[in-house]
């Protein structure tokens, strides 16, 4: 490395201190001393380090979860068409269980010289995860958008759902359809959005059901596995054993597990239990039944997305505060009103 230093001093004109100042980003370099360094690197062949190549103009990351769910390749498609329209064009990057990490994905795009990034339900929405990861991104300059997720104390833009909104427009029509005992299939409790929906339930129960029900007795109703059709299904199963006649679900794909698993015991979806899914997947209006669900506002949320990174590559400052989306209630055939009597779900359950 020395030689190389003594080589690009020599080439560029300059000592070999100056050199290192310019290689390690330190300040004290005049633009003039920094523009030789990198000259004379590009003429010797060397490579230069990720943090001094060029930024691509018009290359940005969007770094989304798997692809099964349908909701985020819509995202995808929004935010394309939205950067499209200001000469941007995304590098898309899916996450997959076991696949390529998040961290390791942002390393490839710093080297392709990106614009900024766009992170969709990313390790941001993980309580458990180290806000440094993106504190350092922020820190080097480099525009950011974190969507369905939140990190204290880091100065990016946060645009989300209401996740308690949500929570309490299914309960809410759930209680005006008559019924009390509501079941919340969610994902994992680690995630942002996830306790978001817990405290969200815990209220709405509260508000449209009972006001004396306890802690104790609403995380009884509360099932946490994952966002998958397999996860809706068990995390009914666990429902349906303490007597619910309607679940809501965190996902579309959830919904459709519980379903399933509804009709596993021999049980009729509205009849005997009702199912609200969350997301308005595109085609589950075709499901059987058709699902009544809350619909995430996903193309407002990844056209504020695309838009709130443009922004801040244009000089503007992240805004302060998060940025929430209320989700709305689309009403098909999967409810209907409480059973008049309740129906012993434990009896049907195979094996039982």
């Amino acid at each position: 490395m020395s030689v190389k230093l003594a080589e690009i001093a020599q080439r560029a004109g300059v000592s070999v201190a100056s050199v290192s100042r310019v290689l390690n980003d330190k300040p004290g370099v005049t633009p003039k001393t920094r523009e030789a360094v990198l000259t004379a690197i590009d003429i010797l062949g060397y490579e230069r380090p990720a943090r001094l190549r060029p930024t691509v103009a018009g290359l940005v990351g969007l770094i989304i979860p798997e692809l099964e769910n349908p909701i985020f390749p819509r995202f995808a498609q929004v935010v394309e068409t939205t950067l499209a329209r200001h000469g941007y064009t995304p590098v898309l990057c899916t996450q997959s269980l076991g696949g390529v990490h998040e961290d390791d994905y942002v390393k490839t795009l710093l080297d392709r010289g990106v614009s900024g990034i766009i992170f969709v339900s990313g390790m941001h929405s993980n309580i458990d995860s180290d806000p440094g990861r993106y504190q350092a991104l922020v820190e080097r300059g480099l525009p950011i958008v974190l969507v369905n997720g939140f990190v204290d104390g880091v100065k990016a833009s946060f645009i989300a759902t209401d996740d308690t909104a949500a929570v309490d427009i299914a309960v809410g029509y759930l209680s005006e359809m008559g019924h009390r005992d509501i079941g919340l299939a969610l994902g994992q409790p680690r995630y942002v959005p996830v306790l978001r929906r817990i405290d969200g339930f815990r209220a709405a129960m509260r508000a449209h059901v009972d006001e004396r029900l306890s802690d104790e007795d609403l995380d009884s109703l509360i099932a946490c596995t994952v966002y998958s059709v397999e996860g809706g299904a068990a995390a009914a199963h666990h429902l349906l054993d303490r007597g619910v006649t309607a679940i809501a679900c965190g996902s579309d794909l959830m919904a459709l597990g519980a379903i399933q698993a509804a009709r596993q015991r021999g049980l009729q979806v509205p009849r005997d239990i009702s199912v609200v899914g969350s997301d308005d997947s595109k085609l589950i209006e075709y499901t059987d039944p058709p699902l009544t669900t809350v619909r995430q506002p996903v193309a407002a949320i990844a056209d504020a997305a695309a838009g709130a990174l443009i922004d801040q590559i244009a000089g503007l400052s992240a805004p302060p505060n998060e940025l929430l989306f209320r989700p709305e209630l689309v009403v098909r055939r999967s409810t209907a009103r409480a059973p008049a009597a309740g129906v012993d779900q434990r009896a049907t359950r195979p094996g039982l």
